[in-house]
């Protein structure tokens, strides 16, 4: 039953005006009306599940919309970032939907359903060195942390831009939409490490379609209907581990790939599991 009712909601996101219901919600987050963005705050917040208490500001009447809110800085210490050299860190707070390694070129999407690095990164020339490599999804709820660091220290290469559609990225979907992350509107990120290259895929999503990069400002959403790739080989943007690179406005999931031979997941952690911005989520071989 539950498989047919996940199915069902899955097939209704086909003929939904996705774009369409994101713009709205788009404009409503962003809403300075006091009242109205005071409500979405104490009510989003409570029905989420946030933990206010984290947040740098508490108060919702230091920030100017939902969105400002939703895409809080947090107090200091509010998260541990490890001081392990070898750390591959968590970029996120979420839950693992899936890690491990790639098969071949195939990356496992959920039971059953797998997709490619070539439809992922929209042929982009880093797909031969990440064959057989590693790789971890990071899904946000609404109720985390929604900036977005860096697992490694890198230098930005290029970033992209695919267009795409905007199912839903929660599990019940990803368990249903064959190469959803794939299908979806995406912006990748390219980076050169001491380790390789490292590429994170910030993943759009119905009703939180909006995705900022710290060097580019807000990315998405955009009326470009074509991928765009924009070099920054030439330009001094680098990122030290634990810096923010990026955030979803509102919640969406993240794709983490590295080359193989780089990265060694931790056997503790698994999908389903919960992480947080900052803790081990890989060691470096």
């Amino acid at each position: 039953m539950k498989s047919v009712i996940e199915r069902i909601l899955a097939g209704f996101q086909y003929i939904l005006p996705q774009h369409f219901l994101s713009r709205i919600v788009y404009a409503v987050m962003r809403c300075e009306t006091k009242w109205v963005k005071n409500a979405l705050i104490g009510g989003i917040s409570r029905i989420a599940g946030i933990n206010v208490s984290e947040a740098l500001s508490p108060d919702p009447a230091d920030y100017a919309s939902f969105n400002a809110w939703f895409t809080r800085e947090l107090k200091p210490g509010a998260r541990l970032f490890d001081p392990d050299p070898s750390a591959f860190i968590c970029p996120s707070d979420g839950r693992i939907s899936e890690t491990g390694r790639l098969q071949e070129n195939r990356i496992l999407q959920a039971k059953g359903k797998n997709y490619s690095l070539q439809d992922l990164l929209a042929d982009d020339p880093v797909c031969k060195q990440l064959v057989d490599g590693y790789f971890s999804t990071i899904y946000l709820s609404p109720k985390d942390y929604h900036r977005v660091h860096m697992p490694l220290t890198g230098h930005l290469l290029r970033m992209i831009h695919v267009p795409g559609r905007l199912f839903s990225v929660a599990p019940y979907t990803v368990r249903q939409v064959p190469r959803l992350f794939a299908r979806n509107e995406r912006v990748i990120s390219v980076f050169e490490t001491d380790r390789g290259p490292l590429v994170m895929v910030l993943v759009g999503a119905m009703l939180v379609s909006s995705t900022e990069t710290v060097w580019a400002g807000e990315v998405t959403p955009t009326k470009n209907k074509q991928i765009s790739v924009t070099d920054y080989a030439g330009q001094d943007i680098s990122l030290a581990k634990g810096d923010e690179m990026g955030r979803f406005n509102m919640g969406s999931t993240v794709i983490l790939l590295m080359p193989p031979d780089t990265v060694e997941p931790l056997a503790e952690l698994g999908p389903g599991d919960a992480v947080r911005v900052g803790q081990k989520l890989a060691e470096m071989v």
